[in-house]
């Protein structure tokens, strides 16, 4: 039996993103345990994996913002002596950088991860007592999955399965009727769709007898949501959603159409038809990925049109 602690803090999209290589791990090595280090406002995310034992929340982000506070030394301390606990034959660090390394060299056993040319931060390379070659310009999944696949040399499997289990939860205010699941909030500005072409293809979706449910996070995501709602018939405004909440809300949509964000990787990772919309980043490597259907629309400098996303989502829905 292996032994193994995987660590991969953030973000939610690259947490995602590693769990087909978990997948892949469990596969090659039955009897596997495998414990994760991950920040504690996506731990979440890892406990929808089978395969994963144990979860060592981390909160770098918020311990950052008060390093000399009591709540912070002992949230540390209990993470520095979660890590000690256990020996593993391997720690895999496959975010390669410091502050991943930092908490790889808590833990008891060899590190292993990206080689100095392939690490986001060379550096971090030096912690590993093993270290391999990933080619940068290929999807994140792959990279992950074929760092593991070296590091306990299995041969990497053809299909992509993330491997997670649906949440049981009851989400009583979602209507009876068929649903598509709108995600027009993301991180930065530049990456957003406009608003009228939300609203246009939510018509579309109306049209077609669906329901468009449109989640958010905070309260500037809630005013856009609130906004593109009131002009798509039967529109529903999402409460606030845990993440386990908002898988199970994915996992029954129709098709679910998104900006660059982790909720659109959270969708294909839960095997739902999935649209991403691209304006301002590379989906070449941060699209979706899936074996199920999981299309990119757009890219860098070119916003799609409302015609392009609805074929999309409408092949998705026929899928």
């Amino acid at each position: 039996m292996s032994k193994i602690l995987l660590v991969r803090l953030s973000s939610m999209g690259d947490i995602i993103n590693a769990m087909p290589a978990v997948t892949d791990m469990a596969q090659a090595m039955p009897g596997l345990k495998l414990d994760w280090v991950v920040e504690d406002s996506f731990q979440t995310l890892p406990r929808l994996h089978p395969a994963v034992d144990r979860i060592i929340p981390v909160a770098l982000r918020r311990w950052r913002k008060s390093p000399l506070s009591g709540t912070s030394w002992r949230e540390f301390c209990a993470a520095r002596s979660a890590l000690a606990q256990t020996p593993y034959d391997m720690i895999l660090d496959v975010q390669g950088l410091l502050k991943s390394v930092f908490f790889a060299r808590m833990a008891r056993g060899p590190i292993a991860g990206p080689d100095r040319h392939s690490a986001r931060e060379g550096l971090a390379a030096l912690a590993y007592q093993k270290s391999y070659p990933i080619v940068w310009h290929q999807h994140a999944i792959q990279r992950v999955r074929k760092l593991a696949a070296q590091a306990f040399d299995y041969p990497l499997p053809v299909s992509i399965n993330y491997g997670l289990t649906r949440p049981e939860i009851t989400l009583s205010w979602l209507p009876a009727s068929p649903y598509v699941v709108l995600l027009t909030a993301t991180s930065r500005p530049e990456k957003e769709w406009p608003e009228s072409r939300w609203i246009s293809l939510g018509q579309r979706f109306a049209a077609q007898g669906l329901a468009c449910v449109l989640p958010w996070g905070n309260a500037q995501e809630q005013a856009r949501a609130e906004r593109i709602a009131q002009g798509i018939p039967q529109a529903i405004v999402a409460p606030k959603m845990a993440l386990d909440a908002a898988a199970t809300l994915l996992a029954d949509a129709r098709v679910v159409v998104g900006v660059d964000t982790g909720l659109a990787h959270l969708a294909a990772a839960m095997a739902t038809p999935v649209v991403a919309v691209f304006l301002a980043s590379d989906p070449v490597e941060n699209g979706v990925l899936a074996s199920t259907y999981a299309v990119n629309v757009g890219h860098n400098g070119a916003s799609p049109e409302v015609d392009e996303v609805w074929q999309a989502a409408a092949a998705g829905m026929r899928a």
